[in-house]
């Protein structure tokens, strides 16, 4: 069993382009950057996302690459929120979400499960092979959980890590299941960042709620 494992890793390795593991390591060091409330996270996210499209178009995975331009410009969102300022303070700080935000998040989650759905059931209606597990399902509850983690980050809300590692939990043994080991380890990775972040942006939100 370990033979296998580490075979499958190995030959994910190899199979891997340069300009894979440029996206994949401008997508970490996004993930690093975000942990730390540095702005550096949008630019080093654009980077990997656009790599991402690219590599996705020429591989004629056309809902992976929908999925990246909206990832794209929601950096560029982010990018701009964290410059903008907030209640005449320089940077606007890390806060926990209101109800309000809550049931935004929760509404925004359920649209974007269902534009998914329907757009994969559009472009992928005739393929039997890709709906004869639950990898699509799976899929889609996970890319919503992302775009609203995006959502969330760009708002600075410390909530943001809560679906960042919802979608990372679920999208480590996704991965495993695809043979995917290289991409599994990285949400691995993900994951462990995530933690961290929800920990550290936890405190900063504590500290700035005693100011106010």
């Amino acid at each position: 069993m370990e033979y296998s494992f580490f075979d499958m890793l190995y030959q994910n390795l190899i199979d891997t382009s340069w300009l894979e593991v440029i996206a994949v390591i401008f997508g970490l060091l996004s993930v690093w950057f975000a942990k730390k409330a540095n702005i550096l996270v949008y630019p080093t996210g654009i980077v990997s996302v656009l790599i991402y499209v690219f590599i996705c178009l020429n591989a004629q995975l056309y809902a992976d690459m929908g999925i990246n331009a909206f990832y794209f410009v929601m950096s560029v969102y982010g990018w701009i929120m964290w410059t903008r300022k907030v209640e005449n303070k320089k940077v606007r700080p890390i806060t926990f979400n209101t109800k309000k935000d809550n049931l935004i998040s929760v509404a925004f989650f359920a649209f974007s499960l269902v534009v998914i759905m329907l757009l994969l059931m559009y472009f992928k209606a005739d393929d039997e092979q890709y709906w004869s597990t639950n990898i699509p399902y799976i899929d889609t509850f996970t890319t919503a959980i992302f775009i609203v983690g995006m959502w969330l980050m760009a708002m600075k809300k410390v909530e943001n890590w809560i679906y960042w590692i919802i979608g990372d939990l679920i999208s480590i043994p996704m991965y495993l299941y695809k043979g995917l080991i290289f991409t599994s380890l990285q949400f691995i990775i993900f994951l462990i960042i995530a933690t961290l972040g929800y920990i550290e942006w936890k405190q900063r939100a504590k500290i700035n709620t005693n100011r106010a």
